[in-house]
């Protein structure tokens, strides 16, 4: 069988849009994925250490209960959202996106250093690179905007010096 097609881009950037636009009426507050994820984290210290994360100046103002938060409810919808459409477009396979140039184990170093550069900069900065350019640019924060357009412009400028362990 064959893998279906990708989503029109423009009909998902609608969708997208529609969805923070909810998550603004209904909740009050924009969409964002680093809360989630540092709530797990104290979920699992909790269980190993609960005097410690309770005492916690980071984990313990979150309580004995971290997972009762509406961004935890959402990362666990994102994954499974994107598991069933991976699945239903017959789009699911483990395998290391590579390079011709790049080994797949200096590819999954490179990956996992960059996951943790980026997981500890967006806690340190109270909040990550989605909530900031979804959240924030939809509410017309000029920061935001900013923030956007320096992450397309770096992005373009650090393509160029990574493009060669793609293509020969």
């Amino acid at each position: 069988m064959r893998a279906k097609p990708y989503s029109n881009p423009y009909l998902a950037g609608v969708l997208l849009g529609m969805t923070v636009l909810a998550s603004y009426l209904i909740l009050g507050a924009g969409l964002g994925a680093s809360a989630g994820i540092a709530r797990a984290g104290a979920f699992c210290e909790l269980a190993l250490a609960p005097a410690r994360t309770l005492a916690s100046r980071y984990f313990g103002e979150w309580g004995a209960e971290p997972l009762n938060y509406y961004l935890v409810f959402m990362l666990a919808g994102v994954f499974c959202g994107g598991l069933i459409s991976a699945l239903l477009a017959d789009r699911c396979a483990v395998i290391v996106e590579r390079g011709a140039r790049c080994s797949a184990l200096k590819r999954l170093v490179f990956a996992l250093a960059g996951g943790v550069i980026v997981g500890f900069a967006s806690r340190l900065a109270n909040g990550c690179t989605s909530g900031q350019a979804l959240s924030g640019s939809a509410v017309l924060l000029t920061g935001s905007l900013l923030f956007l357009i320096s992450v397309f412009a770096g992005g373009y400028a650090a393509a160029w010096f990574v493009r060669r362990q793609w293509y020969d």
